[in-house]
């Protein structure tokens, strides 16, 4: 059984194939890195996934459906979500009003002025869930423009979860981050994975990141798949690090 099963998806715009003939299954449960080197097709696969491009050739399947020709928001529906690499939130209003509307949309409340009784209930319950499973509850009435880069990366993750998603796509959770911050979201995405049993998966950058987070690990070069295996086969492939490091002379 797959959660994500990619197929042989191609892309290109003009004479330029970003992506060649990919494919990627992704079981239930499974934290899925994709890596490669800039320019690998990395972020032209995600919005294949999440349905922001197209693609030329090939079929991705989401819990058994093929999903190749819905729009972002019927994917988001059926419980996919996604982060991106520069931090998509309102930095004017605070972390709980952010949640909230993530909230409200997941519950097809948005734009109603006045919410009674059990709605105002169920809006406040999932403030509550996000903000506890993101660990953000202290900060719930800061502004989010007053935040870590850290804090702000984990308020957007926390509002991606309002949607309930059987699916969590992370395009770059730690770019731009220091040491520490770095460290404090792998452990959020660690807690995501293994205390809530999200499947996810993630593009990212820094390779102790994936190699302490990862189950499986995908590598793109140049459009095309040049790796797959657990973060011990990838280590060790001549492959892999001869598109990180270059070939030895």
């Amino acid at each position: 059984m797959t959660m994500l099963d990619v197929r042989g998806v191609t892309k290109q715009f003009g004479s330029l194939v970003a992506v060649d003939d990919v494919s990627m299954q992704v079981a239930p449960g499974e934290l899925r890195a994709i890596i490669g080197p800039n320019g690998a097709g990395k972020t032209t696969f995600f919005n294949m996934i999440s349905g922001f491009f197209a693609p030329t050739a090939g079929d991705i399947v989401f819990d058994g459906t093929t999903v190749t020709k819905k729009a972002v928001a019927a994917r988001v529906a059926m419980g996919m979500a996604r982060t991106f690499q520069i931090t998509e939130i309102f930095p004017e209003l605070t972390v709980r009003e952010n949640i909230r509307i993530g909230v409200e949309s997941a519950l097809g409340l948005r734009l109603r002025f006045w919410l009674g009784g059990q709605h105002a209930a169920d809006v406040r319950r999932g403030i509550d869930e996000a903000l506890v499973q993101t660990g953000l509850t202290a900060q719930a009435d800061r502004l989010v423009g007053e935040l870590s880069h850290g804090d702000q990366r984990a308020a957007e993750i926390a509002t991606a979860l309002t949607l309930k998603p059987r699916l969590l796509l992370l395009d770059e959770p730690t770019a731009g981050m220091g040491e520490h911050e770095t460290f404090a979201v792998a452990n959020l995405i660690r807690r995501l994975h293994r205390n809530s049993a999200y499947t996810i998966v993630l593009i990212e950058h820094d390779m102790r990141v994936v190699f302490n987070l990862a189950d499986k690990i995908t590598v793109l070069g140049e459009g095309k798949m040049l790796a797959e295996g657990t973060p011990a086969e990838i280590a060790e492939n001549p492959i892999v690090q001869e598109a990180y490091l270059g070939k030895a002379e």
